[in-house]
């Protein structure tokens, strides 16, 4: 199914993958809290217990450690589970499960058996539901080897990436932004590059801005305001942490001399420290200023609106360092 020219949400995008992969392949299935008959907490589920059935789409007890059990178990009888995990937080329920049992299992019988299972995390801030349902939390898992890391931040890019995720041998964890649920992808957007590897959304010549998700849409926000203080910003998105495409970055910041890393979420141990870690081992030579990372504040993500706001990325803050690093 092409994506070309199509207008939908973030929402509707991850709904169709999960229909046509359903209707291509048997050995499918869905399985989590509420995916079923209510058809997920954010919707993305709607419909799917309607025409695939309750063999296929399973709701589960409201334990993470079930839903991820449930999904080894179903892969190791030759199904291909999609887990959803409501709230990206509550993975730290099942974290032995993930990165101790799923992770490694191939590994441990000796590629004897595969682990094509795909958990579907419900991920980020923005929408007020406060320290313990709004974190990204990717970055819990990037030193995970055995783990495929997936962060989509435009509709096309969701439905190709979680198609191919659920055809991977490999476990795939797919993080979906909740603040892009509704979103419509923007117009002139670049086209998927294969199944893994970043993609540059805008080229340009002064400076790289990497990101991912809501922190790339403050990226793209800023872009304008960058033109008109006279800054050609070159905008990747990397689309995948791990395997992490860091030959692209190079690419980028052999151009432009300079490396802006915007993440959601606090700079300890997230992936815009090791990207500026890499660059600087393998293209010092090629920067005219500090690599930079613009990441949130080390606190608990707050409640209140106004805090929430002036915790994550912004257009604004973006334009901030981008001007500290062009004037250095």
């Amino acid at each position: 199914m092409s994506t070309a020219g199509r207008s939908w949400t973030y929402r509707d995008a991850i709904r169709s993958a999960l229909a046509d992969e359903m209707r291509s392949d048997p050995a499918v299935l869905l399985l989590g809290e509420d995916v079923a008959a209510a058809g997920g907490v954010f919707k993305v589920t709607n419909g799917l217990l309607e025409e695939f059935g309750p063999v296929r789409v399973r709701d589960t007890p409201i334990s993470e450690q079930a839903i991820i059990g449930g999904a080894m178990g179903a892969a190791m009888l030759g199904w291909k589970p999609v887990a959803e995990i409501m709230f990206a937080d509550f993975a730290g329920v099942a974290y032995d499960q993930i990165a101790n049992q799923l992770a490694k299992h191939s590994f441990l019988t000796g590629m004897q058996v595969s682990m094509p299972v795909t958990i579907r995390l419900a991920n980020g801030a923005g929408l007020g539901f406060a320290g313990q349902h709004s974190q990204a939390v990717e970055n819990w898992f990037i030193g995970e080897p055995g783990l495929k890391i997936c962060v989509p931040s435009f509709a096309a890019d969701a439905y190709t990436l979680l198609r191919q995720a659920i055809q991977d041998p490999s476990p795939v964890l797919f993080f979906e932004h909740k603040g892009l649920y509704p979103r419509r992808d923007d117009e002139g957007l670049p086209a998927v590059a294969g199944p893994h590897g970043a993609v540059v959304v805008r080229p340009g010549g002064d400076v790289t801005i990497v990101a991912t998700q809501a922190a790339l849409r403050c990226v793209v926000e800023a872009r304008p305001e960058l033109e008109r203080l006279g800054v050609d910003a070159e905008i990747i998105d990397l689309r995948w942490l791990r395997p992490l495409d860091i030959d692209a970055v190079l690419k980028s910041v052999v151009k432009t001399s300079r490396l802006l890393c915007v993440q959601e979420g606090e700079a300890m141990g997230g992936w815009g420290e090791h990207v500026v870690t890499e660059v600087v081992r393998s293209g010092f030579g090629y920067l005219d200023a500090p690599p930079t990372l613009l990441a949130s504040p080390s606190v608990p993500l707050p409640y209140a609106g106004g805090l929430e706001k002036r915790w994550m990325p912004s257009a604004e803050k973006v334009v901030t360092a981008v001007q500290a690093l062009v004037q250095w």
